[in-house]
């Protein structure tokens, strides 16, 4: 899926480079980079496809040490080229988070600047 320009300009949030990791349920597997972030949600890579509109419960890692749980929906995925990082690209929507979670959350991003 490419993202056209119109859909660039509809974001609410800014995208961010952070240095933020991630896991989905269940919370043993390993953590691994964000590729983006913002208020509304994630841009990650994964080895597993999932289907569009299906709901993940994400632990986030932020910088502090901190940690978070939200329940986030896959809203957009992209194939990679063999031989990439991993086998997709894909955007998560956060759908569940506590206020106390975005406002920690608005506070690391704070500090990042916006990807071009």
């Amino acid at each position: 899926m490419v993202k056209s320009t119109a859909e660039e300009d509809r974001r609410t949030y800014p995208r961010l480079n952070a240095p933020i990791l991630y896991r989905a349920a269940p919370f043993f597997s390993r953590r691994q980079p964000v590729m983006n972030i913002s208020l509304g949600g994630i841009r990650v890579y994964s080895d597993e496809g999932l289907n569009i509109g299906k709901r993940l419960e994400v632990e986030l890692f932020l910088p502090n040490d901190m940690s978070m749980v939200c329940t986030a929906k896959v809203v957009w995925q992209q194939s990679l080229r063999e031989g990439a990082v991993a086998r997709y690209e894909i955007g998560l929507e956060f759908l569940e988070i506590s206020p106390d979670d975005l406002r920690r959350l608005a506070k690391v991003l704070d500090f990042q600047a916006p990807v071009e």
